[in-house]
Formats: C-alpha cells, sequence, structure tokens
C-alpha cells in the first residue's frame, strides 16, 4: 500500500500517536516519556512556552493540541 511522501507517513504516524495519547489519557494511564517529563519540569519551572515547543517536537501535535496538553499538566501540577 503506497502512502505518498514520507512527509505524508510522518504527518499520519503523528495522527495516530496523538489519538493514542487521547485514548491513554481517557484510561487515566501515565505514558512516562521523557520527554514529557521534560515537559513536565518545564511546567513546574513555569516555562510554559518551552514546555509546549518541546511537547509538540516529542509528539507532533498542533501548537493548539500542545498547548492544551500543557494547560492539563499545569492543572494538575497545582
Amino acid at each position: 500500500m503506497f502512502f505518498g511522501t514520507d512527509y505524508t507517513l510522518e504527518r499520519r504516524l503523528a495522527r495516530v500517536e496523538r489519538k493514542l495519547d487521547l485514548v491513554l489519557r481517557h484510561l487515566g494511564v501515565q505514558d512516562d516519556d521523557p520527554d514529557l517529563a521534560e515537559v513536565r519540569a518545564l511546567v513546574r519551572e513555569g516555562r510554559t512556552i518551552q514546555a509546549v515547543k518541546v511537547h509538540r517536537e516529542a509528539t507532533g501535535a498542533s501548537l493548539k493540541e500542545a498547548k492544551d496538553a500543557v494547560d492539563a499538566i499545569k492543572a494538575k501540577l497545582l
């Protein structure tokens, strides 16, 4: 089966990963991804913009998705 360019495959994989993250979050399962640990550390330090950037790089999430995820992390830590 042919899906197109590498870019298309990367985008499709990023979408699948985001959906899996949503399922894990819905089930209350926490993924101990080292990159997400870094995101939590940045949130604790008050470095929200950097946390969003790291989250996007680690997950392939859109800006809105990453911002929402960081805001959720921030809410849990408060």
